[in-house]
């Protein structure tokens, strides 16, 4: 099956975040591609990938940078699909607020979705949210897993109230008096 979702990132740097969104996308069987493209070591190819994405059946672009982060925004100048931003806290980022600037205040008439900074599962999320708007099955996929965020809390505030919050801390830190 062709890809849905594109997943692409500045250099592989950004892989040990990225891969995230690749997880969320397997757990829903949404097929994907992954790979680099770099909006200033090869503007070209970022190009060619945004002005080609949608005939190639993607439907949502997953765009991660981070330092000078204007692959998101550049890819949405060129693409009438829906773009997500994850601003990746990289090395040469200064606490990765450039990164999240630099993704989140689009000009007028590009908008970029973003999400937190290295929040690349929250990135392959809403791709998938997009897509079931249009897909039962995937719609179905996402009603489940939102139970299990739902149940997964309610067990948590039953293990509160019947341990006491003291027990439970300690428990999750390892503290045993």
């Amino acid at each position: 099956m062709n890809p849905q979702v594109g997943i692409i990132m500045g250099s592989d740097s950004d892989l040990k975040v990225m891969s995230a969104a690749a997880e969320i996308l397997e757990k829903f069987d949404i097929p994907f591609e992954l790979t680099i493209v770099s909006a200033h070591r090869t503007p070209h190819r970022m190009i060619e990938y945004g002005e080609q994405a949608a005939a190639r059946g993607i439907k949502v672009i997953i765009a991660g940078a981070g330092g000078a982060a204007h692959l998101p925004g550049m890819v949405a100048s060129i693409t009438t699909l829906p773009v997500i931003g994850v601003p990746v806290k990289s090395s040469n980022s200064i606490d990765g607020w450039d990164s999240v600037l630099s993704i989140l205040q689009m000009p007028s008439g590009i908008p970029v979705a973003t999400v937190a900074l290295n929040g690349a599962a929250n990135a392959g999320i809403l791709a998938t949210n997009i897509i079931g708007a249009f897909d039962n099955t995937v719609a179905e996929k996402l009603k489940s897993y939102k139970e299990e965020l739902r149940d997964k809390v309610l067990h948590n505030v039953e293990k509160i109230d019947r341990l006491g919050y003291k027990k439970v801390l300690e428990h999750k830190l390892n503290i045993h008096p």
